[in-house]
């Protein structure tokens, strides 16, 4: 991601990247195999690194048996969605276009306002487990985003939005891990009686 235009100096709404299948090779969406990519994970630092060219991978496409595209962060997380000041873009992974339109909806405001006011680049993950988390970084030469200032308006979205959190979570558990839903719902009323 190059930083080489001023992102304060107009803030615009980014453009949605609705039409992601165009974006995808032809050959992937037919489901034939893409030359494999070569990555070096660093155990240390998490970083993933490009075995061929040398760069760092910030994200890892993943193709599914039925050819949808997927996105996988450096951290082995699957991305739910995302938003890129630098870039003024709005990413929302295909894999979960079943998801409520009014959700998808949320979640785009959620991440575009995000980055409108703490900059950098913000996504909504899954972890292994289903539980969402909520990821922020900027580039190195970004003196703008403010570390502190980012990890506070995570823990307000974190607050206001428990309850449709939650109802991903157990949507990502019951569809993607494919848990019963009476499991998922037992395990719920558990955690809400220790709260």
């Amino acid at each position: 991601m190059s930083n080489n235009e001023n992102v304060n100096s107009e803030k615009k709404e980014p453009s949605v990247d609705r039409d992601v299948d165009a974006a995808i090779p032809q050959e992937t969406l037919e489901g034939q195999k893409r030359k494999p990519q070569h990555l070096i994970i660093n155990k240390e630092t998490g970083k993933v690194i490009n075995a061929d060219s040398g760069e760092e991978v910030q994200s890892i496409d993943i193709v599914t048996e039925d050819g949808m595209l997927g996105s996988v962060s450096s951290s082995g997380r699957i991305v739910l969605c995302g938003a890129n000041a630098y870039e003024e873009k709005y990413y929302f992974n295909p894999l979960f276009k079943k998801v409520p339109e009014s959700i998808q909806k949320e979640l785009r405001i959620i991440s575009v306002l995000y980055t409108q006011n703490a900059g950098g680049v913000f996504t909504i993950e899954f972890e292994e487990d289903g539980s969402i988390t909520m990821e922020t970084n900027a580039d190195e030469e970004d003196i703008t985003y403010d570390e502190v200032s980012a990890g506070l308006l995570i823990g307000e979205i974190r607050r206001q939005r428990q309850d449709m959190f939650k109802a991903l979570e157990s949507y990502y558990k019951v569809i993607v891990l494919h848990q019963s839903l009476e499991e998922v719902l037992l395990t719920e009323d558990e955690t809400d009686d220790e709260d």
